[in-house]
């Protein structure tokens, strides 16, 4: 846990981000969270806003001196915002540049200008891109992004690590795979749960439903951030978060279909290897890294899909 007293969250009200704010609060710390609450949500957030530890600033990365203004009296900075819609960035090309690249470059101005000299950055397994080698370790490389998300991730990390040495900075960097749970807003298991309750006799998967990805619920994602931070010193520290498996889609249509209490589901399939561009079919990071500090996950990818269809079905 960072001993970091005053911590600026980025994206704080969103799904990653409001559970980190949970735990910073917990822990003690003096949280603000910024965020324009375009995928956010106050109801994230709103057990926290009468405390006297917590400020919410709705704000746009895009508007420079209102970050440089939340920056101030800032210790450490935790940078979760973004559009995490990898999917969008076929049908609209400038979303990612800027409200992932830009976002972070006047992030990384603000924390110049107020010597703010440390920041932990939420990056994603699709910087690897289509990796030959399965599990997919921290210095794979080179690195070939399919997807303009994954592209504009990798960007910013480079941001940040040149920033980092620049300007005498600290960085940690996480490259998560699919993170899931209670208040998810989107991905496969949210999509899934969405066409059974329009339609419970039907389920439509996008490619051949073979597709093997790793999940981590979202609680041991935050216990692993924060674990990482207090025990990764160098001046960028950048891990793979993620299970220690992979489950398939259409193994994902049958966990919700259990947990909806669905028996007689026809399973339909668009066909293709990968669902939509920039859909890369097989996933599972590395991360002997991380166990070597003495962090590992204990849920499996399918416990974690499981758990989050029950949270979002209010049954947990």
């Amino acid at each position: 846990m960072p001993t970091k007293n005053k911590i600026l969250v980025t994206g704080g009200a969103g799904f990653i981000g409001s559970h980190l704010v949970d735990r910073f609060i917990e822990k003690g710390s003096k949280v603000t969270v910024y965020d324009n609450l375009s995928s956010g949500k106050i109801e994230f957030i709103k057990n926290h806003l009468e405390n006297p530890n917590f400020t919410l600033i709705e704000g746009d990365l895009l508007d420079q001196e209102a970050i440089e203004e939340a920056c101030k009296d800032t210790d450490f900075v935790c940078h979760v915002a973004a559009n995490p819609d990898v999917r969008l960035g076929a049908s609209d090309t400038r979303v990612h540049l800027d409200q992932n690249i830009l976002a972070t470059y006047n992030l990384l101005e603000a924390m110049r200008k107020n010597n703010i000299k440390e920041i932990a950055f939420t990056s994603t397994s699709t910087v690897y891109g289509e990796a030959n080698i399965m599990p997919t370790p921290e210095d794979y490389g080179p690195l070939i992004p399919i997807s303009l998300y994954g592209a504009s991730k990798l960007a910013c990390e480079a941001l940040i690590t040149s920033y980092s040495h620049t300007f005498d900075m600290q960085a940690w960097i996480f490259r998560f795979a699919n993170i899931v749970g209670p208040r998810s807003t989107h991905g496969i298991t949210v999509d899934f749960i969405r066409k059974l309750q329009k339609n419970p006799n039907l389920l439509e998967i996008l490619g051949d439903g073979k597709q093997e990805k790793s999940y981590l619920h979202v609680s041991e994602c935050v216990g692993a951030i924060l674990f990482l931070i207090e025990n990764s010193k160098e001046k960028v520290n950048i891990f793979n978060i993620g299970s220690e498996d992979t489950i398939s889609a259409t193994e994902i249509g049958k966990t919700v279909m259990e947990e909806m209490g669905l028996s007689s589901v026809e399973f339909i399939y668009t066909g293709g290897s990968r669902g939509w561009k920039g859909d890369v079919p097989r996933m599972r990071l590395g991360i002997e890294k991380m166990k070597s500090l003495g962090w590992k996950p204990v849920y499996t990818s399918e416990r974690s899909v499981r758990e989050t269809a029950r949270a979002l079905l209010g049954r947990d």
